[in-house]
């Protein structure tokens, strides 16, 4: 479905699928992702888009607007720092582990993937956190 699939233990149904692009989400990509959900079996709650470059509000919007017509099926799109909070709401108990390692492949990666400006946000916003604590 996507390039990444998330299950519950004991239990082959898919839960979450994830999409990264390394381009901004388009609408084409949203309904070639409603063509792969109406092909599945089970049913998806979760349909999340990770993206490098900016949201489009349009897209956003159109996203939004599928929750009811697939039934409760949502299709998200996050940039890198939403998906870091997503990930980081997720594995609450393993946050540092999962800091340390996302930095280390954010920061790995060239700057036609992930923006200058993109990597020092996410450092920045890493120190505040940190002197939070």
């Amino acid at each position: 479905m996507g390039d990444v699939e998330i299950t519950l233990i004991n239990d082959n149904n898919v839960l979450t699928v994830y999409e990264m692009k390394l381009k901004a989400v388009t609408i084409s990509d949203i309904n070639l992702a409603l063509e792969k959900l109406k092909r599945h079996t089970a049913t998806i709650r979760n349909y999340i888009f990770i993206t490098t470059e900016p949201i489009s509000p349009e897209v956003l919007q159109y996203a939004a607007e599928k929750y009811d017509q697939l039934g409760g099926t949502e299709i998200a799109i996050l940039d890198c720092l939403g998906f870091l909070r997503h990930f980081l709401h997720l594995f609450h108990g393993l946050r540092t582990d999962f800091i340390n390692a996302y930095q280390n492949l954010l920061l790995a990666e060239p700057e036609s993937a992930v923006s200058q400006a993109l990597k020092e946000a996410f450092l920045t916003l890493r120190k505040a956190a940190e002197g939070s604590l």
